[in-house]
């Protein structure tokens, strides 16, 4: 099968069984294609919850599915390729952020949305990057434990200099990757390109930054915006769909590294099997997990909108 029959049998059976695809905004453009969502990992569980679909398939990595799942418990949530992960998700378990409320008594455990769904069960709140200052803004503590991504945690306490965040040692290697000689090669190369980051990467790199957002914050700034031509500081992907979206702009990606090889797991006849029903896993979560994970967000719901 070529890619266009691939995608028309994928159609054609998400339709036949009431299967909502949903493809985070690292996967490749074929996938995007099939796509009923694309967004951000939060995005795309608020989408598939309210979804008229029995059946979910993620393609991302399973932090994204298990979050699926807490929010759509009476759905069958699977992901598509279950090798991909997230290093960032498994820094840090429910033991380990035990052990740091204890150190640090009576201060709200905040976590990145890039965690397990066992640690979600033991946190206040949840975030993401796109609302992670207005909800730490919004918390009425002046103290606040902030876990796994120290480089989100730094750039938000930038941003909220009223805070206090205890951060611990974690993030994402993908944008970990990235160095401000990174950055100054590109703007040699493409001086007159703006530079967009993930505030994931270090803070040598955000400094040296046009702007700095999530993802999809990314993506809607160099579309909207008025200049030709962008340095993008996030997963490789990023570059090729603005290509699609602005083809009378131009793109440079940051970094050779910037990378994610879990994200890149998950291949368009991934999706094929899922649909098939001879691929891909089923997420299975406990009640008491749900309920105890699905705490955090509705908290980061009502803090964030």
């Amino acid at each position: 099968m070529n890619t266009r029959e691939m995608q028309d049998e994928i159609m054609r059976l998400k339709r036949e069984k009431n299967i909502c695809i949903l493809a985070h905004a690292y996967q490749s453009h074929d996938i995007w294609d099939v796509a009923d969502y694309v967004g951000d990992s939060y995005g795309l569980s608020v989408q598939a919850a309210d979804a008229p679909a029995d059946t979910l398939l993620m393609c991302g990595v399973r932090f994204m599915a298990e979050t699926c799942k807490i929010l759509s418990p009476e759905k069958k949530v699977l992901l598509a390729n279950p090798a991909a992960g997230c290093p960032m998700a498994m820094q840090m378990d429910r033991e380990k952020a035990l052990e740091l409320k204890e150190k640090y008594p009576g201060l709200p455990l905040v976590a990145y949305i890039n965690t397990t769904a066992s640690l979600k069960t033991v946190c206040d709140v949840v975030v993401t990057s796109s609302s992670s200052v207005k909800i730490i803004h919004r918390m009425p503590e002046k103290e606040i434990l902030f876990v796994p991504d120290c480089n989100l945690g730094g750039w938000i306490s930038d941003q909220l200099p009223e805070k206090t965040l205890h951060l611990v040692k974690g993030g994402c290697p993908t944008h970990m990757r990235m160095t401000a000689r990174d950055v100054q090669a590109a703007k040699a190369m493409h001086p007159e390109a703006l530079v967009l980051v993930h505030p994931e990467c270090l803070k040598e790199v955000v400094s040296l930054a046009d702007y700095v957002g999530s993802t999809t914050g990314i993506l809607r700034y160099a579309e909207e915006s008025d200049a030709k031509e962008f340095i993008i500081g996030t997963e490789s992907s990023i570059v090729s769909h603005l290509q699609f979206a602005c083809p009378e702009k131009r793109f440079y990606l940051l970094s050779r590294e910037c990378v994610c090889h879990n994200m890149k797991m998950t291949t368009l006849p991934d999706v094929l099997l899922a649909v098939r029903g001879i691929g891909g896993e089923e997420i299975h979560l406990s009640a008491q997990t749900i309920r105890d994970a699905r705490r955090c967000i509705d908290r980061m719901i009502e803090l964030g909108g």
